[in-house]
């Protein structure tokens, strides 16, 4: 399974690819796709859009991961980094790629075991899973990698619930005569108590 993790931003857009071999993971390729400042946010955005539709054409990766919007105090910052998340969202989607997103406390929780672990802490154990020289740099990448390697270890157990819930939705239509795509709003009355 090869992963195309990414930790947007308009100004700088890390990302990296990793993959699983049996139990092993590897890394494919990083690098941080940075835009300049003073132009034309249409065109920073057009930028990140043709860089990662360029990797999602080279690699074919299976999914992608990107980091959720982390919403400090500065609304603007926040507002390009959402924008850039649409474009690389978009790329996904126009080629049906998956794409899920994760958390910075859950990235740090997948990859260093606690959700408060520090920048540096992040970086040196996405170096030591994938077995790389040297720390990630900058940070932009080591968090693409990062959320790469969340991926990775999510997917499986993903497959799993998403192919028990068809299962199971499956086989309560058929107890209740309902059909497939009625099942959800269903469900969802019965634990109102409408049903």
């Amino acid at each position: 399974m090869l992963v195309l993790g990414i930790d947007p931003g308009t100004a700088s857009t890390g990302f990296g690819l990793a993959g699983r071999d049996g139990s092993r993971l590897r890394a494919v390729e990083q690098g941080m796709i940075a835009t300049r400042r003073g132009v034309a946010p249409e065109r920073r955005l057009a930028e990140i859009y043709a860089r990662i539709c360029e990797l999602l054409e080279r690699h074919r990766p299976d999914a992608m991961a990107i980091e959720e919007l982390y919403f400090g105090a500065n609304v603007q910052t926040a507002f390009a980094v959402g924008q850039a998340r649409g474009v690389v969202l978009l790329a996904a989607g126009q080629r049906g790629i998956p794409a899920r997103s994760y958390t910075p406390q859950q990235v740090k929780s997948a990859v260093c075991g606690s959700g408060h672990a520090p920048k540096q802490q992040v970086g040196r154990m996405v170096a030591r899973l994938l077995a790389l020289d040297a720390v990630p740099s900058p940070d932009h990448v080591a968090d693409a990698l990062a959320v790469a390697i969340c991926e990775l270890n999510a997917a499986p157990l993903a497959r799993t619930i998403d192919l028990a819930g068809d299962r199971t939705r499956g086989a309560v239509a058929a107890g209740a005569g309902l059909r497939r795509r009625e099942v959800p709003d269903a469900l969802a009355a019965l634990a109102r108590g409408e049903r």
